[in-house]
């Protein structure tokens, strides 16, 4: 792979990348929150973060390949339930390296990840919410220089001018009907 090329899918991949990383602070306030050390805090904020981050760049990129299309969630839900099951393991095995202890997995793996599946239905909505209210402006701002950006971008913009002209037409529909029903009301008096 070119370097240019693999800075555009950097590029591609960075909206969902920094949602995992975000997703890894998140983990760390609330670890912080309830009264666990710094360091093992720390550690779960990074061992959780860092997986969710290559995971969500992979979003990023299924997007860019057609494979995935935006604004639809079904696609962002099979990927996390998967995905997020898989990084909530790497999490449990890698907080004890990074606090001095033995990887470990947890005692019941199979209900572990059944859990963890049942969980990321929640984790893709947040997901998938704020990957279409951050990708846009990063694609727009990119896509002079990346063609990926620009075939999402065009997505995006397209989708934004139905979803506009929708929400005209309907309140057209609407001002028509009152005015038609103050017209009938004025007719009876």
């Amino acid at each position: 792979m070119t370097g240019n090329r693999l800075r555009r899918s950097g590029e591609l991949a960075l909206p969902g990348a920094g949602i995992g990383l975000l997703a890894g602070l998140a983990a760390l306030g609330l670890a912080l929150l309830a009264g666990q050390p710094v360091g093992w805090s720390v550690a779960a904020g990074m061992a959780l973060g860092l997986p969710l981050a290559l995971i969500g760049g992979g979003f990023g990129l299924l997007q860019a390949g057609g494979v995935v299309s935006p604004g639809v969630f079904a696609p962002a839900a099979l990927y996390w339930l998967v995905g997020f099951p898989v990084a909530r393991l790497l999490q449990e095995v890698l907080i004890g390296p990074l606090t001095g202890s033995a990887p470990a997995l947890p005692p019941d793996v199979l209900g572990f990840l059944a859990y963890q599946a049942i969980v990321s239905l929640g984790f893709a909505i947040g997901f998938s919410w704020l990957h279409e209210r951050i990708a846009p402006g990063w694609l727009r701002r990119i896509r002079h220089r990346n063609p990926g950006a620009e075939r999402l971008y065009s997505f995006y913009l397209r989708h934004a001018e139905a979803q506009w002209r929708a929400r005209e037409a309907r309140r057209r529909a609407r001002a028509e009907t009152g005015r038609r029903s103050l017209l009938r009301s004025k007719g009876e008096s």
